[in-house]
């Protein structure tokens, strides 16, 4: 599908695609999908979920948040904070008042929680994908003394990446953020459903994270659903069609 873009408050130029619904999935809450640290709304995960709605015409929005994918921006400028703006902004101007399930794939995770508690009026659900709240902090206690040393000289840090040549580039505004973003240092109590689906191979987010997150967003329609052969990507197919079948559910299919 072709790609609009949005000039955002903050100047940046957002790119995103937006799925209509049709007649039959006009009542439907609409699918927002958020990606996660330097992903882009091109993966399999949105691509997958973007057809299916499609198929029960069900309106659909992927976006990709400054600084990644199409859209505008420095990716080593950004936050979470940032991104979740870019989030709040590309939501209200395609969708203005609809409900809407948030489905957040790892840092999109955090970003979708971050949006349940700061405006939860029209969410009706959250899926979390390996969701990755507060990784910024899980960074910051695992940093040695050279990783010390190297955010002192260059106010970043880089870690090899399993999924490209590229490092991942920590900035000391980022880590910095994090903190003031966070979730896990108190409880919070939440009126939507919360899925978290989680591979227990991930090697990026432990599976004990999705456990640590239920205990502190106190619901009464909290769910984990783990897949014990499952790694971070979650992208095989028996894995999509997880996903896509909690989607349908919490939009009462």
């Amino acid at each position: 599908m072709a790609i609009s873009y949005y000039n955002s408050p903050s100047g940046t130029k957002l790119a995103y695609v937006h799925t209509l619904p049709l007649k039959e999935g006009e009542r439907l809450p609409a699918v927002v999908f958020l990606g996660g640290f330097k992903s882009d709304m091109a993966g399999t995960k949105a691509i997958y979920l973007e057809e299916h709605c499609k198929g029960r015409g069900q309106e659909f929005l992927r976006f990709d948040y400054s600084g990644h994918g199409k859209s505008s921006g420095d990716f080593s400028k950004g936050t979470i904070g940032s991104w979740k703006q870019d989030a709040m902004d590309i939501i209200s101007h395609v969708l203005k008042d609809r409900d809407i399930i948030l489905v957040g794939s790892s840092m999109g995770g955090w970003i979708a929680l971050r949006l349940l508690i700061e405006n939860p009026s029209h969410i009706c659900a959250v899926v979390g994908i390996a969701a990755a709240p507060d990784f910024t902090k899980d960074i910051e206690n695992m940093m040695s003394k050279e990783d010390h040393e190297m955010m002192e000289r260059l106010g970043r840090l880089e870690i090899p990446n399993d999924y490209s040549d590229e490092p991942y580039i920590f900035t000391r505004k980022l880590l910095e953020d994090g903190r003031e973003q966070s979730l896990l240092d108190e409880r919070h109590n939440i009126g939507a459903p919360l899925v978290l689906i989680q591979g227990k191979l991930d090697r990026d987010v432990p599976w004990k994270k999705a456990i640590i997150i239920k205990e502190y967003f106190i619901g009464s329609d909290t769910e984990i659903i783990f897949i014990e052969d499952g790694d971070h990507r979650l992208s095989r197919e028996e894995d999509l069609k997880v996903i896509d079948a909690q989607v349908r559910k919490l939009s009462g299919l």
